[in-house]
């Protein structure tokens, strides 16, 4: 009898790898329906990883969104799976072990029934309580390993890693090829050990398209035994994104294995919906180079879910480095420039950090990292010179055992800050933190939630509930929406005569302020060929206006004391949000603080990490130039001082 292999859709996860949102719960519930008409899928991916925290962005509620979107498949039988981090549960950063708890029992009694836990160290004690806890809560526990390719990532090495794993408890085992960078030889020869040592545990293969080797992959997968294989389908297959379910059904099939027939009908109108989606408004946040394989991802080994972010943070970053190139009389680099040196710069870096698996969240930091040296040296200064703290506490071991060593000059840098290396249990660095939460939420008159999932949301995203229960979130998404639609529109506007776009006295607008949606936004616009005194050139088209919008919204005026001493000015390094604190922890500065050097005074969010900024010399704070959240550019003034 021919051996079955079952397919799990990544429905969320296509949207993850093309893009940086995913769709709203009413898209979702749309097709959802759909979905399942098309008859072939044992499994759903349906929340997990940045898709709650998308949600707040909207400024929409994650847990309803969960409910509703695992309600239909469960009536159809069809199994549920969601993606978390261990010890980062379904953030970037480590969550103590009471909250960690807490997000099993909430996702089991919202409706998922499996917990794909990973670690992006592949450290077996992060994973230790996500194996208790999900199945404590009632919940399939399926571990997995994390696929790279280095010479410390061998066979053997993933073998004996499914051995602890599933000694701990785990019931399934995914195989994640997060980069799809697994050679397809090798991935096989692991499922084929892990079957033959465990014949009783499922094994589950995840793949990404992008560097070329996933249908080699996936067959591979199913000749050694994997019964699940995680599939994409049109128009968000391929690319950065997952093999479409067409084809690797079709191979399977060739290849003697029993699959599902798939309903055509149903597969177009999941089709023809998620396009629709795409046109509405998601396709803005989608760029077109995330629709195409590149087998240059082979070096790097950087995975496909974090593609989308990826060239976003380098088209901001590329505008950010030509203005400093521009302004210091060098030649400009294109977006495909940069992209190949930040490439050649992770394979650089990589090793020399303890070679940590490149996925979530530490396929971000060592892009990061290699990122910031580009910079760096476009700019003729050193590499090394921008590590944010979340990349230290990945070296020094805070967030599990590197499966390298970091470099001699990574550890003697580290010496020379005063940082210690840490070889213990990284959620002891964590302590509990649901009793603070819960009365944050008490003191504000908020709801704790069915099944206290709105308190559960809170402990683990904090900065990005409390601006979605402010309506700053959907505000700030709403802005940025906005500001996309008029860049589109003006793209595609055809050419206007220099005379029709300047008022007929001369005078072409620089700043309008515009209603979307009852809310004032300011649009300030640029005209890159000339002043906006009548001097454009002739011939210029209203394509080439650039338009930036934002809130409609005055900073607060921050008093400035008289002083005769000489003004001092703290620079942002880079391009991003200003924060003035990182968490709860910290005591934010104000007017009137004493600053010593080398003092933090702030922080930059930017590519999901906050980079630490440090005064240069001593001062008294007269002026907090931007409010909290506020985006920022590089060289923009963050905090004047007098000495």
């Amino acid at each position: 009898m021919a051996k079955e292999i079952k397919f799990s859709l990544l429905y969320r996860d296509m949207w993850q790898s093309s893009g940086k949102y995913v769709p709203t719960v009413e898209q979702l519930t749309e097709v959802a329906p759909a979905i399942i008409e098309m008859g072939c899928f044992a499994r759903v991916e349906t929340n997990g990883g940045g898709f709650e925290q998308i949600n707040l962005l909207f400024g929409e509620n994650p847990n309803t969104a969960v409910r509703k979107w695992t309600k239909p498949f469960h009536e159809a039988g069809i199994q549920t799976h969601m993606l978390e981090r261990g010890l980062n549960g379904i953030r970037m950063t480590p969550v103590p072990a009471d909250v960690r708890r807490l997000m099993f029992q909430v996702k089991k009694k919202q409706g998922t029934d499996i917990a794909r836990s990973f670690d992006g160290l592949n450290d077996p004690r992060n994973l230790e309580n996500s194996i208790r806890f999900a199945r404590e809560a009632g919940m399939i526990s399926q571990a997995a390993l994390s696929l790279t390719v280095s010479p410390v990532h061998t066979v053997e090495y993933y073998t004996s890693l499914a051995d602890t794993l599933i000694e701990m408890g785990a019931d399934e085992i995914c195989v994640k090829d997060m980069a799809g960078v697994g050679r397809p030889a090798s991935i096989g020869m692991i499922i084929k050990n892990i079957r033959e040592r465990h014949p009783q545990i499922p094994v589950q293969y995840h793949g990404h398209a992008g560097p070329g080797f996933q249908m080699a992959s996936i067959l591979e997968a199913a000749r050694a035994g994997a019964e699940y294989i995680d599939v994409g389908m049109e128009p968000l297959s391929w690319g950065t994104g997952h093999a479409d379910v067409l084809a690797v059904q079709s191979m399977l099939k060739d290849a003697g294995f029993n699959v599902p027939e798939i309903n055509m009908q149903a597969y177009m109108k999941v089709r023809s919906l998620t396009q629709k989606f795409m046109d509405d408004f998601l396709g803005y946040y989608i760029d077109p180079k995330n629709r195409v394989m590149n087998s240059l991802l082979i070096g790097p080994g950087l995975p496909g879910g974090m593609m989308g972010s990826l060239m976003a943070d380098l088209e901001n970053n590329l505008a950010s480095l030509n203005k400093w190139k521009a302004k210091n009389g060098q030649p400009e680099l294109t977006q495909d420039d940069l992209l190949i040196k930040l490439f050649d710069e992770v394979t650089y870096v990589w090793p020399k950090v303890g070679y940590p698996p490149l996925v979530t969240p530490y396929s971000q930091y060592v892009k990061n990292l290699a990122l910031m040296n580009v910079l760096q040296l476009e700019k003729g200064k050193e590499r090394w010179s921008m590590i944010a703290d979340n990349i230290w506490d990945m070296i020094l071991g805070k967030s599990g055992k590197l499966p390298g060593e970091p470099s001699t000059g990574i550890v003697e840098l580290a010496k020379q800050q005063g940082r210690e290396f840490y070889t213990g249990n990284p959620q002891d660095l964590y302590p509990d933190q649901l009793d603070e939460f819960r009365a944050e939420m008490q003191k504000k008159n908020w709801d704790l939630g069915q099944d206290d999932e709105e308190l559960f949301e809170l402990a683990m995203h904090p900065e990005q509930y409390r601006a979605y229960k402010s309506g700053d979130a959907k505000r700030s998404f709403e802005a940025d929406l906005a500001k996309r639609k008029a860049e589109k529109a003006a793209q595609s506007a055809p050419a206007v005569p220099v005379d029709a776009a300047v008022n007929g006295n001369g005078f072409q607008p620089k700043r309008l302020v515009v209603t979307i949606d009852n809310e004032e936004y300011v649009v300030n616009i640029s005209y890159p060929d000339g002043e906006s005194n009548g001097t454009q050139t002739a011939g210029a088209s209203a394509s080439a206006v650039q338009t930036d919008m934002s809130p409609s919204v005055q900073k607060p005026v921050v008093p400035v004391p008289s002083s005769s001493g000489e003004v001092k000015e703290v620079i942002s390094p880079l391009e991003g949000k200003f924060f003035l604190t990182k968490d709860s922890s910290e005591t934010p500065l104000k007017v009137g603080d004493t600053v010593k050097k080398d003092d933090i005074v702030g922080y930059i969010e930017s590519m999901k990490t906050y980079n630490a900024v440090a005064a240069e010399e001593n001062g008294v704070v007269t002026e907090i130039c931007f409010a909290n959240g506020d985006s920022v550019d590089e060289d923009d003034i963050l905090i004047k001082m007098q000495s």
